[in-house]
């Protein structure tokens, strides 16, 4: 089974970047789609962000065009960065294999990383 370490989280200002790297402890060159979530304080995890091994990528409307996902498989690594920081994107973020929902996953989730964007 494969397990995720997800890190790079912080506190950042309004319109600031980070990006988050997530790395995995076997390869994801077989998982055909790996995806980044978040869990805001009181919310649903759901995902925000997903890339699949040719390259496609997908992304929830709330971080279209300021986030970008993208992956290394030779690293096992997949990364998020996020540009225009909004204080509505503080959240515990996760990576993991999108289940059949975008509330749902295939593996077993690691411990997250915290963002937090307030001035």
């Amino acid at each position: 089974q494969v397990q995720f370490v997800e890190s790079g989280g912080g506190l950042v200002q309004p319109g600031g970047s980070l990006r988050l790297a997530c790395a995995a402890s076997g390869s994801i060159s077989s998982i055909y789609v790996m995806g980044w979530y978040r869990q805001a304080p009181g919310k649903q995890r759901i995902l925000v962000a997903s890339i699949s091994t040719g390259g496609s990528t997908d992304y929830a409307d709330s971080v279209k065009g300021r986030f970008t996902i993208s992956r290394d498989n030779a690293k096992n690594t997949v990364y998020l960065q996020m540009n225009s920081l909004k204080p509505e994107d503080t959240a515990d973020y996760y990576c993991n294999a999108p289940g059949s929902s975008r509330y749902l996953a295939n593996y077993d989730w690691g411990q997250g990383t915290q963002v937090t964007v307030s001035s």
